[in-house]
């Protein structure tokens, strides 16, 4: 019988990977009024702001129990290092990029996102590759490239005109499974809503000069942007740095990082639902059956292997 713990925890990677895929909608969106810089640093600050009064209440309940405890100045770094090396690699190299480089290439390069996530995963976490999840992989790469729509003749990975934004979707997709995997590392010393904020904090703090220097404009232009573009705003605030965060952070607390990072497999597919419901576009045989391939999969190493594990290891006693 299925475990509702891995059922739950399946779940909110789909709602996660949900969240995600719309967000380049949201980007370009806000990028009608602003530039990358900016679109990443209000939603962030506003995340920001939203996670630091749960973080007291948090820190106020374990000062109360007497199990509050300073943070080091190794950790400090460490999040700085997650923040800087992750979150803003991840954001920034992203928006940067399309400006650079056509959509196929980036969709082709986003392929290596899970496969990377492992490689970090079994190299800082000591996480390994089991049978089952290179099948999972197997299945999801095959759904993606199945329903991802890739247009293999307009590739153009090595040619120099394009050169720069494919380095810059390598990067973001580096620093996106870096977040990932050193931010598990952290969560076991620390809750998902502490990893979030002090991370934050430290894109925060990186990125700010950046945005005054390179995009004065965004800041003076706070009060002329229109209610569309604030809407976007919250949206990526909400549900992008806010909501999706803390869930995937929580589900990352009992799965390992290779599991979890699989899921990103499922943007793609939820990209071409959001713009088959919202935009009328088609959705042809082949991505339906893609989108089913790429759920197998995450079905497989979430679920599956858990009760596996947990079988192998013993009867289990609810």
């Amino acid at each position: 019988m299925i475990s509702y713990a891995r059922l739950r925890d399946w779940t909110l990677l789909l709602f996660c990977n949900l969240i995600w895929a719309s967000l380049p909608s949201l980007f370009k969106l806000v990028q009608q009024q602003m530039g990358p810089v900016c679109a990443m640093f209000f939603p962030l600050t506003i995340a920001t702001f939203l996670l630091i009064p749960l973080v007291r209440r948090e820190l106020r309940v374990k000062r109360l129990s007497g199990q509050a405890v300073p943070v080091p100045p190794r950790d400090i770094l460490q999040f700085i290092l997650l923040g800087v090396f992750g979150a803003v690699v991840a954001q920034l190299f992203v928006s940067w990029g399309v400006r650079f480089s056509p959509a196929s290439n980036a969709s082709l390069i986003y392929l290596a996102a899970p496969i990377i996530t492992a490689l970090m995963a079994h190299f800082l976490l000591g996480e390994r590759m089991t049978t089952i999840r290179w099948i999972s992989f197997a299945l999801a790469i095959a759904g993606v490239v199945e329903c991802s729509g890739i247009n293999w003749k307009g590739l153009n990975l090595a040619t120099p005109k394009f050169l720069l934004g494919n380095v810059m979707f390598f990067l973001a997709v580096n620093g996106s499974a870096f977040y990932n995997v050193y931010g598990k590392r952290l969560l076991r010393r620390y809750s998902p809503l502490r990893v979030s904020l002090y991370s934050y904090y430290a894109v925060l703090g990186f990125t700010l000069p950046i945005a005054l220097y390179v995009e004065p404009e965004g800041f003076r232009n706070l009060a002329h942007y229109s209610l569309r573009v604030w809407g976007g705003l919250l949206a990526l605030a909400v549900f992008g740095y806010f909501l999706a965060t803390i869930v995937f952070f929580h589900v990352l607390t009992r799965l390992d990082a290779t599991q979890a990072g699989l899921s990103n497999y499922l943007i793609p597919f939820f990209g071409l639902l959001i713009a088959g419901i919202f935009l009328h576009e088609r959705l042809t045989t082949f991505m339906i059956v893609g989108g089913i391939l790429v759920l197998a999969s995450t079905l497989l190493i979430t679920v599956y292997e858990e009760r596996r594990r947990a079988h192998q290891a013993g009867p289990v006693h609810s």
